[in-house]
């Protein structure tokens, strides 16, 4: 694998333009068979920097009636008015409130037609982490962090990172989502459901420093620093913030850690030209939690997790299955679990509960950009911007024990491990013409993707660490390398047909190039030859529109519609849930030149209210889903075995989104969202001689019913806000013969903001936060190991457990 590196250089143009309607613009999962086994208040003007998020930082000495008004500026979600789409805004302030850390998907959650769901409090523990926009999962969905693509955000994917390691909780600044489709003008190549668009906030104009620690459940400590350099002379300005991050994890043994530094500096070069350098560098690693079955929560509870404690009663469960590799005893295997265990995962012994499993990820990001304006009519922006990616997905694996020259465990650790190096341009032109805006733009990347699957010993005693990280395979089972060139064009123009009617219209076209190469592996000393395929493929649309319409009623109601055409790009590694490359080399050999990129379109009808005290919103969406690509595993998650690709049909969509917020006194606001989503499955599905029944099945892992209901109260000082969140049942099997149960969950965010002439409590705050208030016990993530077809004795092992109710503390302080 490469070494770690990134060499980031920009002679770009740039703009921040476009009309309201422009800028307002199925969970493949992340399966361990390849990876590893405050409610808002009024709508507030857009300003200059919003594109860029709204600096938090306020002076040093403030009257506590200019805190006041400044803590209630920022309105905290924002319903799209004006909007040719359905789209809303969650605020900078809206994320704070959360525990600092957490990811801004949880606050995001509360908006309509969004499930996300985590294993851990925060909402960080990657392997768990799930979201779902009207029955898409994030492989389907757009990711940017200021116009950067973030990639699919699939568990160990092969094109991008989650935005919890491209940008620290502090530094989020608004964060946009569009549900239907996002603008064509979104770097992505996957958004067939819709995009979220993330931003950083910008370095404010006064020096400051800002510094907080939190504290809590599970033995959770995180710092944070920051440094505004405030506006030096020649007018720019800039800062730099670390933050370390540690845990237990709050079942089992292992610890959850991230260390991370941001880093942005703004140039503006006179009037017209505004230069921004942003760097990220961040280092995750997390112990996982168990995967549950049904019936292991049915006889056992939620707290059966991983053995990382005792390497003893591990090397004894992967011996019996050793022995009966050997010799066809299935003593310990299949009955008679050694130490408690029992056979409820899978039906066997051996994967009840692992020794140990994690991930390690090392992240650099970075991006170069030029705003520029040439006259009052013609602005534009481009962006050059590099990531690289270093991963390891350790795994104990009583599979394949390691051999006596080595070590001799019964065991041994399995490993995922990639590479990225990724390096991309991205420009946009806009020409306002009588009652046109005209925008178009480029957007190209170069991935480079290495990945392996390994196989490293372990001693008969004294095993390493959990956050161990491993050299020395004694096999390479498989390796390869690939490359994917992607190129989007696309334009759009914004039509002011009368005062009250607004049109826009565009279409981008989309095309990626993906290569594999195969290469050989190794066992010992012996080579081995490659185990899955090389070759090339293609995604390509020439023609992929957008239309919207919005008409003001009077001034404070208004309707919209809209349609949009996307295609979603294959996956180009060894693992990814719609690689053509993820089978056999007869497998692809039998597909290639025979499989479709997915398709989906989507059609929007919407009604939208707002007033100084009240924003409303109600969306119907109809959306078809074509092409739907599925991959077909045997065996368990941890063994590993090449799956075979096929277009199985497709998918139909409809639903309702409502959302409401009310400033009914002062200080006071309630904020409701509802959904309805009714997915299922056009196409039953043949694989050899079966054919599995799924026509008219729902589809797994999306609730039909989500609801959100949040009370907040702030004045300028104390603060508070509790959030229910119910999620309708959910079904992990495509034949819907399994379902998890319906949850409601509480939590709860308390705050203080101090606002003395006292050196010490000037500029502090405090805040406590409760995670699952009254202590639900629930499943919260559906389809971590994938999805199958039945499930009837609900021993598949793909539930992660909802943590407990955890409290956390948070004191902050801004020089």
């Amino acid at each position: 694998m490469k070494p770690l590196r990134l060499l980031l250089a920009t002679t770009c143009l740039g703009c921040v333009t476009s009309h309201p309607a422009a800028a307002a613009t199925h969970r493949h999962t992340h399966t361990r068979t390849h990876s590893r086994a405050s409610a808002s208040r009024t709508t507030v003007p857009q300003t200059s920097s919003a594109a860029h998020g709204t600096t938090a930082v306020a002076p040093a000495a403030v009257t506590r009636p200019q805190a006041v008004e400044a803590a209630q500026s920022e309105a905290i979600v924002v319903l799209g008015a004006g909007a040719a789409r359905e789209t809303q805004t969650i605020s900078h302030q809206a994320i704070q409130e959360y525990v600092p850390g957490t990811s801004p998907f949880k606050a995001l959650s509360k908006l309509p037609g969004v499930m996300f769901t985590s294993s851990d409090p925060l909402g960080a523990y990657e392997w768990s982490q799930q979201i779902i926009i009207r029955g898409f999962d994030q492989s389907r969905l757009g990711f940017t962090m200021d116009g950067i693509p973030l990639g699919n955000m699939a568990y160990g994917n092969d094109n991008g990172l989650s935005i919890g390691r491209a940008l620290q909780t502090e530094n989020n600044g608004r964060a946009t989502l569009t549900q239907g489709a996002g603008s064509v003008g979104v770097a992505a190549s996957n958004d067939l459901g819709g995009a979220l668009e993330f931003t950083s906030i910008d370095p404010s104009d006064k020096f400051g420093v800002d510094v907080a620690g939190t504290i809590g459940s599970a033995s959770t400590w995180r710092t944070f620093m920051r440094v505004n350099s405030g506006r030096l002379r020649g007018g720019g300005k800039f800062y730099a913030s670390y933050s370390y991050q540690d845990a237990n994890k709050w079942k089992g043994d292992g610890q959850q850690m991230q260390q991370q530094a941001n880093a942005k500096f703004v140039q503006p070069l006179g009037d017209n030209l505004k230069l921004t350098f942003f760097g990220d560098w961040s280092q995750h690693k997390e112990n996982d939690y168990q995967d549950l079955s049904l019936s292991t929560i049915n006889k056992y509870g939620y707290n059966i997790d991983n053995i990382t404690g005792n390497y003893a009663l591990a090397k004894q469960v992967a011996g019996a299955y050793q022995n009966y590799l050997k010799t066809g005893n299935t003593t310990g295997v299949t009955h008679d679990c050694a130490g408690g265990f029992g056979t409820t995962n899978y039906g066997d012994c051996q994967d009840f509960a692992y020794w140990n499993s994690g991930g390690f990820r090392e992240d650099v990001l970075g991006y170069g950009r030029l705003d520029f304006r040439i006259n009052s009519r013609l602005k534009g922006y481009a962006t050059v911007y590099g990531h690289t990616s270093q991963t390891q997905d350790p795994w104990a694996s009583p599979d394949v024990a390691t051999p006596d020259s080595v070590g001799g465990s019964p065991l041994s650790i399995r490993t995922t491990e990639y590479d990225i190096h990724r390096e991309g341009f991205i420009s946009s032109l806009s020409y306002h013409i009588a009652n046109h805006t005209i925008e178009g733009g480029f957007w190209f990347e170069n991935n480079n993707f290495e990945q392996a699957r390994r196989f490293y010993p372990l001693p008969l005693e004294n095993p390493p660490g959990s956050l161990h990280s491993y050299s020395g395979a004694f096999e390479t089972q498989w390796e390869g390398a690939f490359n994917t060139k992607t190129y989007q064009v696309h334009l759009q123009d914004t039509w002011q047909i009368t005062h009250a009617l607004k049109l826009n219209y565009g279409f981008k076209s989309l095309i990626a190039d993906n290569t594999a190469r195969a290469q050989s592996g190794y066992y010992l000393n012996t080579t081995l030859p490659p185990a899955y395929p090389s070759g090339s493929i293609e995604s390509s649309n020439g023609f992929l529109p957008q239309i919207g319409a919005n008409y003001r009623l009077n001034r404070h109601n208004e309707v919209f519609a809209d349609f949009a055409r996307n295609m979603s790009v294959f996956d180009n590694s060894y693992t990814g849930a719609t690689s053509p490359f993820a089978t056999s080399i007869a497998g692809y050999n039998a597909i290639k030149g025979k499989i479709h990129p997915e398709m989906s379109y989507t059609e929007e009808l919407g009604y939208r209210y707002h007033d100084n005290n009240i924003q409303a919103s109600l969306t119907g969406y109809y959306v078809e889903f074509e092409n739907r690509l599925l991959q077909i595993t045997q065996g368990t998650g941890i063994q590993g075995n090449p799956s075979v690709l096929t277009n199985v049909g497709g998918v139909t969509a409809r639903g309702v989104d409502a959302a409401f917020s009310y400033e009914f006194a002062p200080n006071w606001s309630i904020y409701a969202s509802y959904s309805f989503n009714n997915s299922f499955y056009n196409d039953n599905v043949s694989t050899g001689t079966t054919v599995y029944d799924t026509k008219g099945k729902n589809v797994v892992a999306m609730p039909r019913n989500l609801a959100n209901v949040q009370l907040s109260y702030d004045n300028g000082s104390l603060w508070g806000n509790v959030l229910m969140q119910f999620q309708d049942r959910r079904t992990y099997t495509y034949l819907n013969d399994s379902w998890v149960p319906a949850n409601d969950v509480f939590n709860l965010n308390v705050g203080y903001r101090f606002h003395s002439h006292n050196w010490v409590l000037r500029g502090m705050d405090a805040q406590i936060n409760v995670t699952n208030l009254f202590d639900k016990r629930y499943v919260a993530s559906v389809g971590t190991n994938g999805f199958e077809f039945s499930d009837p004795n609900h021993v598949f092992a793909t539930l992660q457990a909802a943590s407990p109710r955890m409290v956390f503390f948070t004191l902050r302080k801004h020089f």
